[in-house]
């Protein structure tokens, strides 16, 4: 089947929402499966419930979102924020980006972004959105070309502790 333009082709009724705590286990399972999935990596779910559900307790950190069809959730993402001195603003970081396969390419990324990009607009202090991919995920990166995203000349570096 070829693929279709995602901003030419008619999106199905998928809908957006804030996630809430109710959504948790859902997030949580969706959170082991990209990992898994992208990397290989098999998370503990104890710790993974426990990272999503602090975030509902400190929302200054970040709120995920939530993609339905027909009432299911499908998809989600999570928004962490990062302050930029150089900008006097706020970096949102799309994160734990996950859509059920079955659904994949049939435009709930896209939702998703775009309400990303809502907010964002509606926020005086966000200077901007990025995101980080797994460097051989060659489909999330494609994806993310199509939605006018583009890569940057950074590489990221880490020290877990």
């Amino acid at each position: 089947m070829p693929r279709q333009n995602l901003t030419t082709m008619k999106l199905p009724s998928i809908t957006v929402r804030r996630a809430t705590v109710a959504d948790a286990p859902t997030l949580t399972e969706f959170n082991i499966a990209m990992a898994l999935e992208t990397e290989d990596y098999q998370l503990d779910p104890s710790t993974v419930l426990a990272g999503v559900t602090r975030l509902f307790q400190q929302q200054e950190r970040g709120f995920y979102l939530i993609a339905e069809f027909e009432k299911t959730v499908i998809g989600a993402l999570m928004i962490t924020k990062e302050w930029s001195d150089w900008r006097d603003g706020l970096w949102w970081w799309i994160q734990s980006v996950y859509v059920i396969e079955a659904h994949r390419r049939h435009g709930a990324f896209r939702k998703l972004y775009d309400h990303v990009c809502e907010l964002a607009q509606t926020e005086d202090d966000v200077c901007g959105i990025r995101l980080y991919v797994e460097k051989d995920n060659v489909s999330a990166q494609s994806v993310y070309r199509e939605m006018g995203m583009s890569e940057t000349h950074y590489r990221l570096y880490e020290a877990p502790l």
